[in-house]
């Protein structure tokens, strides 16, 4: 009676088994448990308790395992190694330790069960150890199995270790198992990770009975290796693909910045019927994004809905992450909104994607309402908040997240290393940034760039080009931003011929392609000088025609040195681009004013009107307890405006008694002078900055944000004020940072 309920026993805990478990397949096995209990005589056979420890372990009940283990009387090498790999999917590494080293003797499948424990938990050199150890009792007949070494290719690859994966291969050869595809497989994936593909692509041809799986991983391998066309050759001989198959060349294609490619290939998949996924889906949405293919991207995502895959984490932030590149944030809003479930991914992608539209505020406050939420940030996330607050130019949340950063043990990441540089540079802390560097263990491209960009945009020209040949000297490599920052230095201060230098330098040293904002450089750099022919000649040698922003350089330069014909030509060339910019009647109307030509004035105006062109309105605005006040000209809706008006007076007094007289240049109505004294006196950027008197604490420098470039008058003005109070004043204006001190400004009057 006994010995057919036991086979019954066995037979269903061994389904339990084979069905990998779960709650179900614990349930099952706890059942059986009691009626082996109930049914036979004690102590129930070895073989049928055995079966019953590998039903718990494999349904993921390890402590009742242990339990079962410590009851039995009798046990045999099979219940050791039952618990052993039990321990091992638990990741109890210290328990499985301790059985391993009380075990009365060991087979290859307890080695092997130690070496998936540490393998499964990251540690692929004490997987290496275990391996070692293995082979040093070959002469008590332990040998290592197709399963060790399948385990061990991956140990090898795991490790970087390109001599180690060779003798393992060596090892495969020698034991016989070159011919197993369960070997062959992880071993062509394992030359492949480690940059051998050459290796891997000789074991893959030597391989017998290829299956899909193998031609899956080389697949793989080769487009890891970026050869496309190799892995494009393989995928189209292959008589037998399964969903695995095409997303891997979805995957691929777009991860070697072929999306249209990957695109067309997802069409082919659709088109055979084949099962796609949340990774098919998430590859393919992230090509859209690439390509900013709106329409295409929405069909997706109306075919995820069809499919039931809206609901998917994955794919949901694969959609917030399109919908942003594709620069339709809103949508990528609602797709957030309505996700059921939201992870790190899909909460970066959020924060990524407000950043990236020009939405800095609202990514603070999504960084702010995930960690309500009780999402701890990753260095990605902290990373891209802190640029967002970069944008805003917002120091204290900047130096909130900084603080963060520290308390989280985010610091060492680069990716927050390099945010923080970029924040404090365009916050007009140009020595943190640079303290910040210093304290930096690593330097990537971004680091130097951030800070040479930092330094460029204050207007320190040497320390910029300083900077930037020591990058050099260290053998990083620089981009295209890089560049940017470093014209940008010359452009500023003046040095033509070393810009000029630098931009060919660009092209033949460091093949980059010169884009619109390095030839803006370019024609900045000649216009400031007033070498405005050679800004001309450069303009007409140009392979594409400047953009709205290089015409508006030049224009302005124009306007500057007076130079009627140029300008008109700038500007006819700027309103051909952009009707409704503002800035081509603006910067003519004052030149045609500072002539005294109110009549050509009177017509740019009326031309403006009638094309309903409206010039944007100047306004400033600065940070005091976390409230922003924002000023506009002649402003007097602010609270404390009576006692800012009156700070005003008190300053312009003082000022002209250190001998400052208003430029009324910049004025553009007929008239009277003590008119346009008047107007001038009352700027945004002056009501910004006697509110930041009042209020902001002696010891602290004054921050001022503008939304255009400051004028002649205001630039000066500032400079009387910071050497008349003894305050620092930083203004950061659509052009430039200002940093004012002591009656000076970091720009040298050159902006």
């Amino acid at each position: 009676m006994s010995r057919p309920l036991c086979n019954h026993y066995a037979a269903i805990l061994s389904s339990v088994a084979t069905a990998a478990g779960g709650r179900s397949g614990a349930h099952v096995a706890g059942a059986v448990h009691c009626l082996i209990l109930r049914t036979l005589p004690h102590p129930p056979p070895v073989h049928l308790l055995n079966h019953l420890l590998t039903a718990y372990g494999k349904s993921g009940r390890h402590a009742r395992a242990r339990r079962l283990f410590d009851a039995m009387p009798h046990r045999n090498l099979y219940t050791y190694n039952a618990l052993l790999t039990t321990l091992a999917h638990a990741r109890l590494l210290g328990d499985m330790e301790a059985l391993f080293a009380s075990m009365p003797e060991r087979d290859a499948v307890s080695y092997n069960a130690l070496i998936a424990g540490f393998a499964g938990a990251n540690l692929p050199a004490r997987a290496a150890g275990a391996y070692c150890a293995l082979l040093r009792e070959e002469d008590a007949g332990v040998r290592p199995s197709r399963i060790t070494m399948s385990a061990m290719a991956m140990a090898a690859s795991a490790l970087g270790d390109r001599a180690l994966g060779r003798q393992f291969h060596c090892q495969i050869l020698r034991l016989g198992f070159g011919a197993y595809a369960f070997v062959g497989s992880p071993l062509v994936d394992m030359y492949a990770k480690l940059g051998l593909i050459g290796d891997a692509k000789r074991v893959f041809d030597e391989l017998e009975g290829k299956n899909v799986v193998m031609y899956n991983t080389m697949i793989t391998g080769l487009l890891r290796c970026k050869m496309v066309q190799e892995a494009r050759r393989l995928f189209e001989v292959m008589t037998d693909r399964d969903s695995i198959t095409w997303t891997t060349m979805v995957t691929g294609l777009t991860q070697n910045g072929l999306e249209s490619e990957a695109l067309d290939v997802f069409r082919r998949m659709r088109a055979q019927g084949v099962t796609i996924d949340q990774y098919t889906f998430g590859s393919t949405l992230t090509a859209c994004g690439a390509l900013s293919a709106l329409e295409h991207g929405k069909q997706i995502h109306t075919y995820t809905i069809r499919t039931c895959y809206d609901d998917n984490v994955f794919v949901g932030s694969a959609l917030v992450d399109m919908y942003s590149k594709c620069r339709s944030i809103r949508l990528a809003e609602t797709v957030f909104r309505r996700m059921m479930s939201r992870n790190i991914i899909s909460w970066t992608a959020m924060i990524v994607g407000y950043g990236q539209n020009g939405c800095s505020e609202e990514a603070v406050r999504a960084f702010s309402e995930m960690q309500r939420d009780g999402i701890e940030p990753d260095d990605y996330t902290l990373g891209s908040v802190i640029s967002s607050c970069a944008n805003l130019a917002s120091l204290e949340e900047g130096a909130q997240f900084h603080c963060l950063a520290l308390v989280s043990g985010l610091m060492p990441y680069i990716t927050v290393s390099n945010a923080l540089i970029t924040l404090y540079g365009k916050c007009g802390s140009i020595e943190d940034a640079h303290r910040l560097f210093d304290e930096m263990p690593f330097h990537d491209q971004v680091s130097w760039t951030a800070l040479v960009s930092g330094y460029a945009q204050f207007g320190k020209a040497k320390e910029t080009i300083d900077l930037f040949e020591k990058m050099l000297s260290k053998g990083v490599k620089p981009d295209g931003v890089t560049f940017i920052g470093v014209l940008s230095a010359c452009s500023r201060a003046g040095f033509v011929e070393k810009g000029r230098s630098y931009f060919y330098s660009m092209q033949k040293d460091h093949g980059i392609v010169p884009v619109e904002d390095h030839y803006t450089c370019m024609i900045d750099l000649y216009s400031r000088s007033g070498r405005l022919k050679e800004a001309e000649e450069f303009i007409k040698q140009m392979p594409v025609r400047p953009d709205a922003i290089g015409w508006g350089t030049l224009l302005s330069a124009c306007r500057l040195r007076g130079d009627m014909e140029i300008g008109k030509w700038a500007a006819e060339n700027l309103l051909e681009i952009d009707p409704q910019n503002p800035a081509s009647y603006v910067l003519l109307c004052s030149m045609h004013a500072a002539k005294g030509q109110w009549n050509e004035v009177a017509q740019l105006r009326r031309g403006m009107r009638d094309r309903q062109v409206k010039k944007e309105p100047g306004c400033s605005w600065i940070k005091y307890k976390n409230k922003v006040h924002i000023f506009s000209a002649d402003d007097q809706s602010h609270p404390f405006s009576k006692g800012i008006y009156e700070k005003l007076e008190w300053l312009n007094s003082k000022m002209v008694e250190e001998g400052y007289k208003p430029d009324v240049s910049s004025v553009l109505h007929d008239v009277a002078d003590t008119d346009k004294v008047h107007m001038l006196s009352h700027h945004s950027e002056k009501l910004a900055i006697a509110f930041g008197l009042m209020f902001v604490p002696q010891d602290m420098p004054i921050r001022i944000v503008k939304n255009l470039r400051v004028c002649v008058d205001c630039h000066n003005a500032t400079k009387f004020i910071s050497k008349i109070t003894g305050r620092d004043i930083l203004v950061r204006d659509s052009v430039r940072f200002h940093k004012f001190s002591n009656g000076l400004c970091s720009c040298g009057d050159f902006w």
